[in-house]
């Protein structure tokens, strides 16, 4: 029988009219298992993944393929957006056995959960040398029966193995040498790093603008500035309504994967806003200012938080919503509309069908023509059939929209981003906290999930309340943030090192711990970058010591592959250029927004009334009954200031 009916993961609902006897991860899945004596057929994936569907259509929907499973095999589905943890200790495994990772990931376990045989897309039918799903079943089937003292050493070793390995830290980051590495890996001609598929470098990106303002690296600028640019204007980026698909397939940011995520849209805003306050580049406004329309737009919830994903497919064709032929185009506008359009939006049939996702490769010699043409086109996309929603409201990824959104709602003076961002983060506090202070990774309409936060939920929702502080100057959300933070240290560190999941979770076949920053930021890399904005915020050696520890884990790859410790390298340039405080007495726009526009990116800032319960408040008062900003370091602070011109010079770095 399918259990997957209360499932509150859309992910799993999706497959709860499967004919499979799909069962959540549980201790009861486990307990059949050794019952029947039958190994365990372990399926992760995620409600936007293309892939999970077709293998879904093609074999979990196959009544005879379903049977086999159900016969031989207790199946579990699990959503790896929910269990980040399980996913993570699986696809170490998926990755060490056959070299390569991805979703849907499909994993065979002894009835203990150790993994013996991995891979991830199987086929109906066998092709290109990769045997079928079937046939993959029934070779197992026969293994378990015939070599199962094999079977049993496998996942043995691999259990010993991958739990022994343990990120050995270095001493310190070389910020320059990090950047001098990812230069080798520019892409020169088309802009990004290495070769396709290309991913969006976010996180790389934001370390390669604070390393500028730091340096004045004109380098570390000019990789940004061609690699945003070339992402806005390319087929990964929707023209029509704002906001950035998965990935791109090809090397020149032209045919994405369409799946539009809720972290890499969060991620990107914060970096266009960024690449604003350095240089005023239009486009770094206009790409903000669309992305956060997007996230308010498509991926709010009723209950105030951010949705995990837009699905890739809909009516079963992978971008079927997003693209447009000639004759669609002649179809929606006036014909001189719709040839100016194929020109200007490149729309040469790049797909099968003669389809194209639209470009915009310059800006239109008639923007206002372009605005006319973009809205009538944008309603008539909205009689298409939507892509699914994946409205679960995780906890770090709606940390990083609350930082993003609060940071461009100062920076571009929008106080409906200021708004939905607090929206968000009380959404969180009052739904995903439970009453003995232990944060939920999910919520779906308002109601909290079972499963447990890890480290990168408290981290990001932590620095989310902490840039909210600085925002709003509501003294809860310091004190929000520094119960998570106290937390993460009693529950996700020991001996030093940082560890994915809390000491009290469930147990797994082993503690995950990994400090890679790869399609969002790690938990550790997210820790260091909170602990260092709270111990700015109360000058605690304690959190100061937490933060260095944790960048400590991220030293290693920083040094060999800095394209995977992007939020570590973002936040260690963070502590070169200090890392300054800045305190700002008494009600002042116009300091606070010279203060996120003009400092390092990251600086810990408090903004609010004199004698406001935060420790860099203290003893900071108004000047002749002015506000006034104090820049200060390790709690030593300059002269106050009065004036935003005189802030931003003070702040502006010499060259």
């Amino acid at each position: 029988m399918n259990r997957l009916v209360n499932a509150t993961s859309p992910y799993l609902l999706q497959h709860k009219d499967n004919p499979v006897a799909w069962r959540e991860w549980s201790d009861a899945a486990f307990a059949e298992a050794r019952e029947r004596d039958v190994p365990v057929f372990l399926s992760v994936g995620y409600s936007a993944c293309h892939w999970c569907h077709v293998m879904a259509h093609e074999s979990f929907e196959d009544e005879a393929t379903a049977a086999y499973l159900n016969e031989h095999f207790v199946s579990i589905k699990v959503d790896r957006e929910e269990r980040p943890d399980v996913d993570a200790i699986y696809m170490s495994a998926t990755v060490a056995m056959t070299g390569h990772g991805g979703w849907p990931m499909s994993v065979f376990l002894t009835p203990d959960a150790e993994p013996f045989f991995c891979g991830t897309y199987f086929p109906d039918e066998p092709r290109s040398g990769m045997a079928s799903f079937r046939q993959v079943l029934e070779s197992l089937v026969d293994a378990w029966r015939t070599k199962r003292d094999q079977i049993d050493g496998i996942g043995r070793r691999v259990v010993e193995q991958l739990g022994a390995q343990q990120h050995q830290p270095g001493e310190t980051i070389d910020l320059d040498r990090a950047a001098a590495l990812l230069k080798i890996d520019f892409d020169p001609v088309d802009a990004g790093f290495g070769a396709a598929p290309k991913f969006p470098p976010s996180m790389v990106l934001d370390f390669l603008l604070r390393h500028h303002r730091r340096t004045g690296s004109e380098d570390a600028l000019a990789m940004v500035a061609q690699t945003c640019g070339r992402m806005a204007r390319g087929g990964m980026y929707d023209q029509l309504a704002g906001g950035f698909a998965r990935y791109s397939v090809d090397g020149q940011w032209i045919v994405p994967h369409f799946e539009k995520m809720l972290y890499d849209n969060a991620l990107l805003l914060d970096v266009y806003t960024y690449w604003w306050t350095i240089g005023a580049d239009p486009l770094a406004r206009r790409i903000a200012e669309e992305t956060a329309g997007f996230l308010l737009a498509e991926l709010r919830t009723d209950e105030g938080g951010f949705a995990s994903a837009l699905d890739a497919d809909t009516e079963g064709e992978e971008g079927k919503y997003y693209v447009w032929t000639p004759e669609q185009l002649h179809q929606a506008l006036p014909d001189d509309d719709a040839k100016w359009v194929i020109d200007l939006c490149d729309v040469t049939g790049t797909f099968e069908h003669g389809s194209s996702v639209l470009q915009l490769r310059q800006d239109p010699d008639d923007p206002d023509r372009w605005h006319r043409i973009r809205a009538t086109l944008r309603e008539a996309r909205s009689t298409r059939t939507y892509p699914g929603r994946d409205d679960k409201v995780v906890a770090a990824w709606n940390g990083l929209a609350i930082t993003a959104l609060a940071r461009a709602g100062v920076v571009f003076e929008k106080p409906e981003y200021v708004e939905a961002a607090a929206d968000a983060a009380r959404l969180v506090r009052d739904v995903h906290l439970d009453e003995s202070g232990r944060l939920h990774r999910t919520s779906r309409d308002g109601v909290r999930g079972t499963a447990h936060g890890v480290l990168e939920d408290y981290a990001a929702y932590a620095q989310a309340c902490l840039t909210l502080l600085g925002v709003t100057g509501d003294v809860t959300w310091f004190e929000t943030a520094q119960d998570l933070l106290d937390r993460v240290l009693e529950q996700f560190v020991a001996d030093g090192s940082y560890y994915d999941t809390a000491a009290d979770a469930e147990e797994l076949v082993w503690r995950p711990q990994d400090p890679t920053d790869n399609a969002s930021p790690s938990g550790v890399s997210l820790a260091a970058e909170a602990f260092t904005t709270l111990a700015g915020l109360t000058g605690s050696v304690r959190y100061e010591t937490a933060a260095q520890q944790a960048l400590q884990a991220s030293t290693t790859i920083a040094a060999r592959a800095p394209r995977f410790a992007g939020r570590a390298l973002a936040v260690a340039e963070t502590i070169a250029s200090g890392p300054l405080e800045i305190a700002i007495t008494g009600s002042a726009a116009d300091l606070l927004r010279t203060a996120l526009t003009t400092a390092p990116w990251g600086t810990a800032i408090v903004h609010g009334d004199p004698g406001l319960a935060v420790p860099l408040m203290e003893g900071r008062g108004l000047i002749d009954g002015k506000p006034a900003a104090y820049v200060c370091q390790k709690f030593t602070c300059r002269l106050p200031i009065v004036l935003p011109e005189d802030l931003r010079r003070e702040l502006t770095p010499a060259r």
